[in-house]
Parts: C-alpha cells; sequence; structure tokens
C-alpha cells in the first residue's frame, strides 16, 4: 500500500472526499514528524521516537581496515501489542 491507497481507503471507509481524505492523512503525518523527538504514542498501533546513536569503530568490508563511524540520529518505531498480534496471525 502506498500512500494514494491509503487516502483512498480512508475516504472510502469514512464517506470523505478524497482531497479531505489527502488532507486528514497529510495532517496525521506532518504532525507525527513534527513531534518524533518528543514521543508519539499511538495506542494500539504503536509509537514513533528518535534514537541517538553513539559514535563508534567498525571495518570496511571490502578492505577490513577500521573506520570511524559518526554518531547519528535515527527515527524508531515500536510496534503495539494489538499491530503485533494482527501482523503474526
Amino acid at each position: 500500500m502506498n500512500k494514494g491507497d491509503l487516502i483512498a481507503a480512508v475516504a472510502k471507509e469514512t464517506g470523505m472526499s478524497k482531497a479531505g481524505a489527502e488532507k486528514a492523512v497529510n495532517c496525521v503525518l506532518e504532525n507525527i514528524k513534527k513531534n518524533a523527538k518528543k514521543g508519539v504514542q499511538l495506542i494500539g498501533f504503536g509509537s514513533f521516537g528518535i534514537s541517538k546513536r553513539k559514535a563508534r569503530s567498525g571495518r570496511n568490508p571490502q578492505t577490513g581496515a577500521k573506520i570511524k563511524i559518526k554518531a547519528s540520529t535515527a527515527v524508531k518505531f515500536r510496534a503495539g501489542a494489538e499491530f503485533k498480534k494482527l501482523v503474526n496471525k
């Protein structure tokens, strides 16, 4: 499913127009992006947050040479219990 499919599904299930459903989907996604640093928890679905990774050393797999990997931040998603149950059926 892509974003267009999601918009069509929301429009069909809610009886909204596709334009209205697109606004709603875009609003939800933008708010998740804006608030990911604070943490977004959707009970039954999952939670979005930011994870900080420390700087570390690694190896280049082709040459075997040691390299330094910079510290970074990454977006993380943890599926909720209900979502896990649905997926594992």
